[in-house]
Order: C-alpha cells, then sequence, then structure tokens
C-alpha cells in the first residue's frame, strides 16, 4: 500500500484526485497508476484501469498471471471491479472506503459474474488513504472560497467605482 500511497501523492502534486494503484505479482510491482481523469479528461482515467492496463502490456495478456494482486489507496468502482475481474486480479486490498456507497465492490466480486473469484479486503492503512483524500478535497473546497470571495470583492469594487462615477 506505500507504493500505491506514492502513487497518490504524485496524483495529488498533478492537482488531481489522489487515488494511486498498484499491480503487484510475486511480491514485485509490476506497474503503477494514478488517477488523470482532469489531465487526460477521460472518464476512463482511474489509478486501477491505469495499473491494470499497464500490467497487461507487461504480460503481453489481457488476462494477468494467477497470483495478481491490486493496491488501491480508494475503493474501486464498479468500472474498476469488472476490469479487476476481467484482468483476473486474484486479490484487492483497498485503503479507503468510498463515503457515497456507490462503489458495490462487494457486490461485484461476489456476484459470479465470471468464473473467476476476486478477493476483496478493504481497510489496509484506511487513515492514510483516507487522510490523503480528505486533505484534497478540503484544499479544494478552501480554494473555491477564496475565489468566490475574490470575485464577490471584484464586483463590489466595480458596483462602487460605478456609483461614484455618477
Amino acid at each position: 500500500m506505500n507504493e500505491a500511497l506514492k502513487s497518490a501523492k504524485r496524483a495529488l502534486k498533478e492537482g488531481e484526485v489522489p487515488i494511486g494503484a498498484v499491480v503487484v505479482y510475486q511480491d514485485k510491482v509490476v506497474s503503477r497508476g494514478y488517477n488523470r481523469r482532469t489531465k487526460l479528461q477521460l472518464a476512463s482515467a482511474h489509478a486501477e484501469m491505469t495499473a491494470i492496463d499497464k500490467a497487461c502490456k507487461k504480460f503481453h495478456s489481457w488476462r494477468l498471471p494467477e497470483g495478481c494482486e491490486l493496491f488501491v489507496t480508494l475503493e474501486p468502482c464498479p468500472m474498476c471491479m469488472g476490469a479487476c475481474l476481467n484482468a483476473r486480479v486474484d486479490k484487492i486490498y483497498f485503503g479507503a472506503y468510498e463515503q457515497k456507497g456507490r462503489s458495490l465492490t462487494l457486490a461485484i466480486a461476489e456476484a459470479n459474474l465470471l468464473n473467476h473469484k476476486t478477493e476483496v479486503i478493504g481497510g489496509v492503512r484506511e487513515a492514510q488513504c483516507s487522510g490523503i483524500l480528505t486533505y484534497f478535497f478540503s484544499s479544494m473546497r478552501q480554494k473555491q472560497k477564496e475565489e468566490k470571495e475574490r470575485k464577490k470583492a471584484e464586483l463590489s469594487a466595480l458596483v462602487e467605482e460605478d456609483e461614484n462615477g455618477k
């Protein structure tokens, strides 16, 4: 999870929602990904999707070898869970739980949609994983508040200027 957190910090530096993921095979990180939706303007540019795609390219197959594990800092969304199942990820370890309950992670993992089963373990280094997300969103809200106040001050100055010019 340390490596996934490093990837999340890279996303944070780039102004993206700080989510990081790594694919591990035989105790070695074989690929990394981080959220890049804003930069790439792609709905599918999630950390998990990037890490899985890179691992598939490395192994020259859409089906990952038995024993591949995914570590991700936030509970995977349904799209990413589908990719995990399709790529045959054996285990998923995630940090922070999706607070809005939209992930359906366990329901999708247990739905038996394919011949493959994926084990899901949540809450790994949860405090660190949720902490970086909390920091990002509180910083974003603060910046939005400051921008709103700046615009309000500019508008007030324009109104005052107009009133003085009458």
